[in-house]
């Protein structure tokens, strides 16, 4: 398994960023929908925790963003990074 802090990750937990900020959701705002500390929203924002495959699919419904489109943003930003590595 993977780091923590590798670039892959790094890569997901920009998005899950991108996608809490477009809907307008502060981390405080978007916790307490979740019924959780504020805390779980910045620890897995700043990479010190990793969602799993349920709370990921919990939050994305609580942000409003399809977990799908998420998948497919990380999976193409990763394909460029990877891409432009081997330039």
């Amino acid at each position: 398994m993977k780091s923590i802090s590798s670039h892959e990750y790094e890569i997901f937990r920009r998005c899950m960023i991108a996608a809490r900020k477009e809907a307008q959701l502060t981390q405080e705002s978007l916790a307490k929908s979740l019924q959780k500390p504020q805390s779980f929203v910045a620890k897995y924002e700043n990479g010190e925790r990793r969602l799993d495959v349920v709370e990921f699919i919990i939050v994305t419904r609580v942000i409003g963003v399809d977990p799908c489109a998420i998948l497919r943003k990380v999976e193409q930003q990763i394909s460029k990074a990877s891409c432009e590595e081997k330039l």
